[in-house]
């Protein structure tokens, strides 16, 4: 039987980690970010969601090394509930990373039309009110069908490209970040809360997990790790995640505040970008950004096609959905059925244009929540130590561990009422419980279909 190929080491899965963790959001929409929280309110919301995150990690670097299976989720909550509960949860969870390729590919034609204003032309239609160009579908596009070829070829290949974006990425945002706050002043913090510091809070924890969720993409690729990789690298790399993650989010806002009087500049396309500019008063500070920009698209774009793909792979291996997403190349060794179906899909996708950026946060945020509670719910339950000796997914967890794993259950479902229950400040529209509830159908008669055709 054809198997993944197994060629990642420990670099990789960190890139893979944080490298699908961070994408454009830091540029394409810091606006709305600070008019959530405030200057203070954001960096306190971004560091506390992350640090919250740390239980959640822990759970599943458990669960990575006792179950190293493409399906992720899938696998963890199939050893300890129901065929539909994991199914229901590898269904969300493939939501969160497959809405993250369109919203990167609508998000680099943006980027693109700021940088030559001349894209910014031939508008096709309006979504929400929002224009759709031609030039900025044609770059979306052929960015989608580069990864798409990147990822069918093989995962050395993709992995290679992970991390030279990555690191550069990491690389031109210390380099314009030290510049820019030489010039910056405390006085433009202000205002520090755009609520009350509580609300202020709150509503930048809640897209936290859409923001953050990436980390465990590792397991993911669990199957994919060489043959001398140590169990123990998959923790290290997910804990890395989620503290550069952290690190990275908490400064950059920081750093926008701190540069300039940014109540002023929110509505400005790409906020970011001009109020660096504004504090360094040239032009070129600007192109670092950018570059930086596209770099951290590329790799969001793809770790998260990475981990659609394999989602959808272990869905289709498992008969949850057609079979055929489950075949594996029997050249390039990757899920290439799989691989196609992200690709196409994301290309359909775009053709939303920008109106889906913030939406589409707020569905992810909630999806991502609810397949982190599930996996921490299957670490305890897997824990109790019920399964028979030797079959994967027996774990042992002693009394300190379970409080661990008890507390991600909290925060994952915490993070999933913040937007679910109306009373809570921020809470979904009827348009983001429409976009759910399509997504919940379409998996209903994809599991039935399948059902169907197993029988």
């Amino acid at each position: 039987m054809t198997t993944l190929a197994r060629k990642l080491r420990a670099t990789d899965y960190f890139t893979l980690g944080w490298g699908t963790m961070v994408g454009v959001g830091w540029l394409v929409i810091m606006d709305d970010w600070l008019l959530r929280g405030g200057a203070l309110g954001t960096v306190l919301g971004f560091v506390i969601g992350g640090a919250a995150l740390l239980p959640v990690g822990w759970a599943y670097g458990k669960l990575i090394i006792a179950m190293p299976d493409a399906a992720g989720e899938i696998a963890y909550t199939s050893a300890a509930f129901s065929r539909p509960i994991s199914y229901a949860t590898g269904w969300m969870m493939t939501l969160v990373y497959f809405i993250v390729c369109p919203w990167e590919a609508v998000a680099v034609g943006r980027i693109a039309g700021y940088i030559f204003p001349a894209l910014d032309s031939l508008e096709l239609y309006r979504i929400a009110g929002r224009p759709v160009y031609l030039p900025h579908l044609i770059i979306g596009l052929a960015l989608t069908a580069l990864l798409t070829v990147l990822n069918y070829r093989g995962v050395r290949l993709s992995a290679t490209f992970q991390n030279w974006t990555s690191f550069g990425t990491l690389a031109l945002f210390i380099v314009f970040v030290s510049i820019g706050v030489s010039r910056g002043s405390p006085a433009n913090f202000p205002p520090l809360f755009t609520h009350t510091p509580l609300i202020s809070i709150l509503l930048v924890i809640q897209i936290v997990p859409y923001f953050m969720n990436g980390f465990e993409s590792v397991g993911k690729a669990a199957e994919e790790a060489s043959p001398d990789f140590r169990g123990s690298g998959f923790f290290r790399a997910i804990w890395m995640a989620i503290f550069v993650g952290t690190l990275f989010y908490a400064s950059i806002v920081a750093a926008v505040a701190f540069v300039a009087p940014w109540r002023r500049l929110t509505g400005e396309k790409f906020m970011t970008a001009v109020a660096f500019q504004q504090a360094v008063g040239s032009r070129w500070i600007v192109n670092i950004i950018l570059a930086a920009a596209l770099l951290s698209l590329f790799k969001c774009f793809n770790g998260s096609f990475v981990a659609a793909s394999r989602l959808l792979f272990g869905l289709g291996r498992r008969g949850m959905i057609a079979a055929r997403a489950g075949t594996i190349h029997p050249q390039h060794q990757t899920p290439s059925l799989a691989v196609l179906g992200v690709g196409l899909g994301t290309a359909a996708c775009m053709l939303l244009g920008d109106a889906i950026l913030v939406p589409v946060t707020e569905v992810g945020s909630v999806a991502c929540a609810i397949g982190w509670s599930a996996t921490c719910a299957a670490c305890l339950a897997l824990g109790r130590g019920t399964l028979p000796a030797g079959q994967p997914g027996m774990i042992t967890l002693s009394a300190a561990e379970r409080l661990v794993a008890g507390f991600g259950l909290l925060v994952g479902v915490a993070m999933a009422l913040m937007k679910m229950v109306p009373l809570v400040p921020g809470h979904f529209t009827v348009y983001e419980w429409i976009a759910l509830g399509i997504w919940i159908v379409l998996g209903g008669i994809a599991y039935r279909g399948s059902t169907a055709a197993n029988r």
